[in-house]
């Protein structure tokens, strides 16, 4: 007995082990317990446990050890936040640019024309209206409302102002959707007023107003107004908004495009899709395109650099290494080529030349270009107080610079004096992505968007990329580290609207700003539904309609 019995007393777990066990699973007890205290919501996401979640906690682990991990990864870098997005976005890209083909076969002019009269009055639009203010910004509230147009099933408007679209002289439009005029002629031609008694009218919903918009507390798929205006949504964030609509339906519709939010390694290139199937460069852009291009292939890697009359030498120096990052991580055989875009023309000398060194640049020179870009040059030009923010080249060089860098085949990187990550930027990284995929391929190719950060951008962390246009917005919280080195960070093609991921978190003014909307925001983004549902319930705010016909 005693022979058999001395192996197992060997194998047996010491009390000091147990012990050890019994400390470590009680203080995870108590942190949560603890945690569950301050918010009450037993549907939130605890973004510590997350963190917590991601280490190997082995047998042999003390309590001290728990706690010394969980402040040595009380924070991220900007590269370890964008490890996130490091699978890329093809499949759901794949996915998505069938539901946007789909929904404009069904909901095109081509279609609408042909309906019986009584259908086609009972048939619903979302209209975009832009003016000839920033790029990115102006696009977007084209590109929200054509997102709308799908989560809504109803066709789409684009506005035009004496019969020309937004920035018409550069933009190519496709013939996908309606322009009002259009609409008008057809409501009479149905007589949808003396036979049907239905008037034209419009409902207007403000998103930067958020005490009198609707994006949070109406079914908006109830509506039964003919045309819908989802008025200043100028970035990605106001079409994610639905993602936390408090109807089930208006959910569902927007997670069909944009994924959940708490799934960030899970995202389509929604803006992107839409961008390639509603515009192009106008004929003379296309010109000018090919002529910076001078007959070549297309570039290798797109940088953006942001610098509002600045130049920075560290904000330089960083970009040139993170271009020197993408062609090492591309493994090329061949001398890369690199298409430099910035607003400060002086900062596209100074970085040519140290780019020149391990690669072909490419610029568009508008003073050496000889061709003829025509257009209202007059009014896009009078806009001198934007001349700090836009530079002093003429505003079309924008759009071909847009263009000209779009035509990337691995990768778009951003770098700024300030903010990393615009609106101009992100969808030209979109755009490229999704001009890249081809869905008849058997080998897709992908883009890689990144964010270039200079350290003193991050001393503070991302605390300042204040703004919600700005790419990495909702990760500059607490949940940001502090004095971190030069950044060349993975940047998802569609910028999150909410703070559900892993290391996202809010900064107080964008809490306090979300108030408003009715969510409290937790310092790690979080918020308690049950508050926005009762904030909906409560609430009284009127709706804004206006007669056309």
């Amino acid at each position: 007995m005693s022979s058999k019995s001395t192996p197992w007393r060997r194998r047996r777990v010491p009390i000091s082990f147990c012990l050890i066990l019994i400390t470590v699973f009680t203080a995870l007890g108590l942190l949560i317990v603890d945690l569950r205290s301050i918010d009450p919501s037993a549907k939130i996401k605890n973004k510590t446990l997350e963190i917590l979640e991601n280490f190997d906690i082995s047998a042999n682990t003390t309590a001290n050890n728990v706690e010394e991990a969980n402040v040595g990864k009380k924070c991220a870098t900007v590269e370890e936040m964008g490890e996130i997005f490091s699978r890329g976005y093809l499949e759901e890209s794949l996915r998505v640019r069938s539901i946007i083909r789909d929904h404009f076969a069904i909901n095109g002019p081509s279609r609408i024309r042909e309906l019986h009269p009584e259908q086609f009055c009972n048939h619903g639009y979302v209209i975009a209206k832009a003016s000839e203010a920033g790029l990115g910004n102006e696009l977007y509230k084209i590109l929200t409302a054509a997102a709308l147009s799908v989560m809504l099933n109803r066709s789409l408007i684009v506005g035009q102002t004496r019969e020309k679209y937004p920035f018409g002289d550069y933009i190519s439009y496709s013939n996908i959707f309606f322009t009002m005029k259009e609409v008008k002629h057809l409501w009479r031609q149905n007589r949808c007023l003396t036979k049907y008694g239905k008037h034209l009218t419009m409902r207007i919903d403000d998103f930067q107003k958020p005490t009198r918009t609707h994006v949070l507390c109406s079914n908006w798929r109830e509506w039964e107004q003919p045309i819908i205006w989802f008025q200043n949504a100028t970035d990605a964030v106001a079409a994610q908004f639905f993602l936390k609509n408090v109807h089930s339906e208006m959910r569902e519709a927007a997670s069909d495009l944009f994924g959940r939010p708490e799934e960030l390694h899970y995202r389509a290139n929604v803006f992107g899709e839409l961008t390639r199937i509603l515009i192009s460069p106008s004929r003379d852009v296309e010109w000018a395109v090919n002529w910076a291009l001078n007959g070549g292939r297309d570039p290798d890697i797109a940088l953006h650099m942001r610098m509002m009359m600045n130049r920075s030498v560290r904000a330089r120096q960083a970009a040139v290494d993170c271009v020197r990052k993408s062609i090492y991580n591309l493994q090329m055989t061949t001398k890369p080529k690199v298409v430099l875009v910035s607003d400060t023309p002086s900062v596209v000398k100074d970085i040519a030349l140290s780019l020149e060194e391990f690669a072909e640049v490419v610029h568009f020179d508008y003073e050496h270009f000889e061709g003829n870009i025509s257009g209202n040059t007059n009014k896009l030009n009078n806009l001198n107080f934007r001349a700090k923010d836009w530079g002093p080249a003429p505003r079309w060089v924008a759009f071909v610079d847009f263009f000209l860098a779009s035509r990337a085949k691995h990768a778009v990187i951003s770098g700024a004096h300030r903010r990393v990550g615009t609106t101009y930027a992100q969808l030209i990284a979109a755009l490229a992505a999704a001009y890249r995929i081809d869905e008849n391929a058997s080998n897709q190719s992908t883009i890689t968007f990144l964010s270039s950060f200079q350290s003193n951008l991050l001393s503070e962390g991302l605390k300042n990329q204040i703004g919600w246009g700005h790419v990495w917005n909702r990760f500059a919280g607490p949940l940001s580290c502090e004095r971190q080195p030069n950044q060349c960070a993975l940047t998802p093609v569609v910028p999150p609207a909410w703070w559900d991921g892993l290391w996202q978190s809010a900064i107080p003014r964008d809490a306090q700003r979300m108030e408003a909307y009715g969510i409290k925001l937790s310092g790690f983004g979080t918020f308690d539904e049950s508050h926005l549902n009762h904030f909906c319930r409560v609430r009284k705010i009127p709706v804004v309609v206006i007669q056309l016909i």
